[in-house]
């Protein structure tokens, strides 16, 4: 789902073939349809948000029944307790994406960036998600690689959009299928508009020290199909296949904006029945640090 409709959008074309409003009017309808749709997003997030607490406190009350501390249950009453949790959980990630995708939308997305260790950030990310995992007889691996260094990155994040690729796996992938993890330093020479020309083929530069991570999660499952690669990042989409799937379309989105926010890409390389390969690129020199020596490099001018 785009953030305008299409229709407006078009709206707006002039018959010269380029685009945006076409009169003071046409422009007037679209600022006040850009206003109407963040109201709607910030009344829509207020509503979710008011939604947490009691959930908290209901999936609060679920374990402690679970743990048996307030007396002996029979199997049918853990059976319904787990139900119960898994459902309460399944709900809890609903409003989470929600209201990341409303801050995300409204632009309102902070991003603070800090010099760490990306393998730590990683294996947490594991450990949280490797129960999970077993409770679905699906393998999870992943090993850290000395070769990448520490360097300045958001790890709260990365961490998000770290488990919303694994969860996009866990969904997809079988039971007994396996998951793979994977980072590695990476050169990413990206073209610019202060020089569109390349002097000679990509390929062949002499290029030697990587200037971000690359960060991979490949699964097993059954695949997307190429003509879908770009239409997954899209907000609320889902495959005609996944019907059945639990989820609203919003965590590749989600992941996207974040990896956008970094100054990074995401895209994924896939074919049906021989499962996906989600990666991402991540800067060693994020676009905070970038602006900033830009402002002090204009300063001592």
């Amino acid at each position: 789902m785009s953030s305008i409709p299409a229709k407006e959008v078009s709206a707006g074309e002039v018959s010269n073939g380029s685009k945006g409003p076409s009169s003071a009017t046409d422009s007037q309808e679209y600022s006040q349809l850009r206003e109407r749709y963040q109201r709607t997003t910030n009344a829509l997030a207020s509503a979710a948000h008011d939604l947490k607490t009691p959930l908290a406190i209901l999936n609060g009350y679920v374990e402690l029944l679970q743990s048996e501390k307030l007396g002996d249950l029979n199997d049918r009453q853990r059976e319904v307790l787990r139900d119960m949790r898994s459902n309460g959980q399944r709900l809890q990630r609903y409003i989470q994406d929600f209201l990341s995708f409303s801050v995300l939308e409204t632009g309102q997305l902070k991003m603070r960036f800090e010099t760490a260790n990306i393998n730590d950030c990683l294996s947490e990310v594991c450990r949280l998600w490797s129960p999970r995992f077993g409770e679905k007889g699906l393998a999870l691996y992943f090993l850290a690689n000395e070769r990448v260094i520490e360097f300045p990155f958001d790890a709260p994040k990365l961490e998000r959009i770290v488990s919303n690729l694994l969860e996009n796996a866990y969904k997809f992938t079988p039971p007994g299928g396996t998951v793979w993890l994977h980072a590695e330093p990476y050169i990413w020479e990206r073209r610019t508009s202060a020089n569109p020309t390349v002097p000679q083929e990509r390929r062949r530069r002499p290029l030697s020290t990587p200037n971000s991570v690359k960060i991979s999660v490949s699964d097993t499952g059954p695949g997307v199909p190429a003509e879908y690669h770009l239409e997954i990042f899209d907000d609320f989409f889902r495959l005609p296949s996944s019907d059945k799937t639990e989820g609203m379309g919003l965590g590749l989105a989600i992941a996207r904006r974040l990896v956008s926010g970094m100054g990074g890409k995401l895209w994924v390389e896939s074919e049906p029945g021989a499962g996906c390969k989600f990666s991402f690129i991540v800067p060693m020199k994020p676009p905070v640090a970038e602006s900033e020596s830009k402002k002090s490099e204009g300063k001592g001018k």
